[in-house]
């Protein structure tokens, strides 16, 4: 689907230029004459991009960028001013109230439009963050396998899942579990460092669930420095009792109370070193395969796929 870009500018000819220019790229685009116009449409059918133009009637552009801001509904939408003022203040306004760029007119139309490019390639991976381990998540994901599946070199795409972390969470409360979660992201980018996994990849899926890609001939050394670097370090978020114990108590529905291990992590290998693989979905399910597998296990462990078909 096209991404949509509504352009405010109180002048004609500059819309059609630049609506002409965008469509080119492939973008949808809507216009409007003045702030007023633009925040209507803005909040009424939320768009990707707005370029909005500093001095217009009704509305100024400024008033405008405040309040399209402000709005539930746009609060986060990408914003390129587009300014014949040329003072420094102006700009700096602008930037403060939450601006993505700026461009002075009179502007070349080549440069606005890798301006609209870049802004919103930047907001797109800004959006694909986790928030909580700024590590890259799903659509990243998907398109990380896909390259390298197109790529046709080898590669190993590890699923990696904690084990008892969900009795840990309600143990110890969100906070610590947060906590274990940036910690096992860490261990995930280290391992790769660590081997010399230079072109690594970690994505976090959600929750306790990441991804790591590598190298197929690298996948059970990186595999071993993942399991020896959490292992090493878990036992810091426990209480020391806990810790010294190997388990924390629980209580359950009906008020049993039971013994939990200590969090361990699991790890499934998907891999086209020895058969073919022609899709993200069928890299994702061999690997969540191998790590149910691996989960069988007490502790910290890791199951490779060695299938040849």
């Amino acid at each position: 689907m096209s991404e949509r870009i509504l352009v405010a500018d109180d002048d004609p000819d500059i819309l059609q230029v630049v609506r002409v220019n965008l469509e080119l790229e492939g973008y949808e685009v809507e216009t409007a004459l003045d702030g007023q116009e633009a925040l209507d449409k803005a909040t009424s059918q939320p768009v990707d991009l707005i370029l909005l133009d500093i001095m217009m009637p009704r509305m100024d552009g400024l008033t405008a960028l405040h309040r399209i801001r402000g709005h539930a509904s746009t609060g986060n939408t990408s914003i390129i001013l587009l300014t014949a003022r040329g003072l420094p203040e102006d700009r700096v306004r602008g930037l403060e109230l939450g601006a993505d760029d700026y461009i002075t007119k009179p502007f070349d139309v080549s440069e606005l439009v890798a301006r609209v490019k870049a802004v919103l390639r930047r907001t797109q991976a800004a959006r694909d963050l986790s928030p909580l381990t700024g590590l890259p998540g799903n659509f990243r994901i998907s398109q990380e396998i896909e390259d390298r599946i197109s790529s046709g070199k080898s590669f190993a795409l590890i699923h990696g899942d904690l084990d008892n972390f969900k009795a840990f969470n309600d143990h110890y409360g969100f906070m610590r579990g947060d906590e274990v979660i940036r910690f096992c992201g860490r261990c995930l980018q280290d391992a790769a460092a660590a081997i010399g996994q230079t072109g690594a990849f970690i994505g976090h899926i959600g929750g306790d669930d990441f991804v790591a890609i590598v190298d197929a001939e690298m996948a059970e050394a990186y595999c071993k420095e993942v399991i020896e670097r959490f292992d090493d370090g878990i036992l810091d978020y426990y209480d020391t009792a806990d810790a010294l114990r190997g388990y924390i108590e629980v209580v359950d529905r009906r008020g049993e109370r039971y013994a939990v291990p200590i969090c361990s992590i699991s790890l499934g290998v998907a891999s086209n070193a020895s058969r073919e693989i022609k899709t993200q979905w069928e890299a994702s399910a061999i690997a969540v395969e191998m790590k149910e597998f691996a989960k069988k296990r007490a502790g910290s462990s890791y199951e490779i796929d060695r299938r040849t078909r």
